[in-house]
């Protein structure tokens, strides 16, 4: 069953965000993942939400998900993203519908 992981962050440094942007594709690749949203306008339709820069992207499990989010590759750079951004991130297993 697919996962996603949802985030939304908001960098206070552009030079950080685009470096941390720039390393991060690989590590989700490397582990099944792929983006299918990565930034982008948003619109609140409902809800008191504060969108910034906001990314989904699909693992093929829940559990490959948190075995990116707890991987080496990853753990290398998130540390960039904890101390230049402000950020929510969520899993969501997906559930199959028909």
């Amino acid at each position: 069953m697919h996962a996603y992981l949802i985030a939304n962050v908001s960098f206070a440094d552009h030079e950080r965000a685009r470096e941390y942007g720039m390393q991060v594709g690989p590590t989700i690749e490397a582990y099944g993942g792929r983006y299918l949203v990565r930034g982008g306008r948003a619109e609140v339709a409902e809800g008191n939400w504060q969108p910034h820069h906001l990314v989904i992207a699909e693992f093929p499990s829940l559990e490959q998900a948190r075995r990116w989010y707890e991987s080496d590759e990853y753990g290398a750079i998130k540390p960039l993203r904890l101390a230049h951004a402000d950020s929510q991130l969520l899993f969501v297993e997906g559930i199959p519908t028909g």
